[in-house]
């Protein structure tokens, strides 16, 4: 008489315990890239001739310090109008690190010093919270949930390897330029290549084509 209240308590403790955990419930993972946002700010002085040779010095220091590259945005935030010059000569200091000044400064709540110029640097990161996920992977599954962990080695690699995270966002516009022939380059040789069984293939030195 005791065997049924035994294997009703321990259906509802499976029960529970299945409802412990991350729930993947379909084949889009939960556990999804989250981009952040960083923005550095640096005022130096300004005047008509540009940002002066002292000023660049730090200039360059500073994001020496930052280890400025690819995914940075550098733009100036100067509401009283930075000089023809003084975008010159940040922009001269940003294409040391290949990169070109942005035209769109983030809003700052601090003002702007007059006789001085703002330089912005944003930093974007893109990482995965929660991973990796071990919280519901022995668990009875009667929903057929696919794991906790499922999708976080994908998409942490993919937030360690893009190198802009804003791209995770927004996406990265094209320049609507398409070439055709370049882009049936790859066809037309395959097209164009001579069967294995004639020798079409890359043997010592040889192109698809049998040709040197």
């Amino acid at each position: 008489m005791t065997k049924r209240p035994l294997l009703l308590a321990a259906v509802a403790a499976a029960t529970m315990l299945a409802g412990c955990g991350t729930a993947n419930r379909g084949l889009e993972s939960v556990h999804q890239p989250v981009v952040s946002r960083a923005d550095y700010a640096l005022d130096v002085q300004s005047g008509p001739d540009g940002i002066g040779a002292d000023e660049a010095r730090r200039v360059v220091g500073w994001m020496d310090t930052l280890r400025i590259g690819y995914g940075d945005t550098i733009a100036l935030d100067d509401p009283y109008g930075a000089t023809r010059a003084t975008r010159g000569d940040v922009a001269q200091i940003a294409a040391r690190y290949g990169l070109l000044l942005s035209d769109e400064a983030p809003i700052n709540g601090s003002p702007v010093t007059p006789g001085t110029v703002r330089i912005v640097v944003s930093r974007s990161r893109a990482a995965v919270p929660g991973c990796a996920d071990w919280s519901r992977m022995n668990s009875p599954n009667y929903n057929a949930h696919t794991g906790s962990n499922y999708g976080c080695a994908t998409n942490t690699n993919l937030a360690a390897m893009v190198a802009n995270p804003t791209d995770l966002v927004r996406g990265a516009p094209g320049n609507g330029d398409y070439d055709a022939a370049t882009g049936t380059r790859a066809i037309n040789s395959l097209r164009d290549a001579k069967p294995t069984g004639e020798g079409g293939t890359w043997v010592k030195g040889e192109s698809v084509g049998g040709k040197k």
